[in-house]
């Protein structure tokens, strides 16, 4: 979906209604997760956001909050969204002065204790989304060494007829994207004059 203007809160969620029922548009459910399927792009960015349990903590609740896509340019909405499979999301992505509205579902979650542990989800596209595929958020705690990575992979290929004549736009937006979201992670793990609640991620 294209908009001139910014869509609402009521937009959006009646966007989201009309997808409800729609299945995932590829095969590959869980992927990311797992192995990426021959026949997509695969895009992955890891990078050391940070150090420690607290880093992680911060990390892993900017995952629940949905702010590694809190990037000014694109955004998840509604942003408390639940974390569970069968969820449900708007991506907007603002680009050429129009906003584009993109539909995923929740598909996976990763919730792992040990050594290294983990957390983190994948969510896979809709109908109605520029593109066909899934990307997969994931923070890890190494325990050994303290260090705390946040990592992207996504697979993807173009579903629109726009997405397809501007394809080397869209690439240039994918590796934008990794790059801006590992940025905001940091500065995220890295805010020492902020606490956060880890109940729900807000600042005080």
């Amino acid at each position: 979906m294209v908009s001139l203007t910014q869509p609402s809160a009521e937009v959006i969620r009646a966007f989201l209604a009309s997808q409800a029922r729609a299945p995932l548009t590829y095969g590959a459910v869980g992927g990311t997760v797992t192995e990426p399927p021959p026949g997509y792009v695969v895009d992955h960015t890891r990078a050391v956001v940070g150090r420690g349990d607290l880093a992680f903590v911060r990390a892993r609740t900017a995952l629940e909050r949905w702010r590694q896509l809190s990037l000014g340019w694109v955004q998840a909405r509604p942003d408390d969204t639940p974390i569970h499979p069968g969820e449900d999301v708007a991506i907007i992505a603002r680009r050429c002065g129009v906003w584009w509205l993109s539909a995923c579902r929740i598909v996976r979650v990763v919730d792992e204790p040990g050594p290294i542990r983990r957390f983190g989800f994948a969510y896979g596209t809709l109908p109605d989304h520029a593109g066909i595929g899934e990307e997969r958020f994931l923070v890890e705690l190494d325990e050994a060494t303290g260090e705390v990575t946040y990592d992207i992979l996504a697979f993807s290929r173009p579903n629109w007829l726009v997405t397809r004549i501007f394809y080397g736009q869209m690439r240039h937006l994918q590796r934008r994207f990794g790059r801006d979201s590992v940025a905001a992670m940091k500065r995220i793990v890295n805010d020492q004059g902020t606490t956060l609640d880890e109940s729900d991620g807000r600042r005080h």
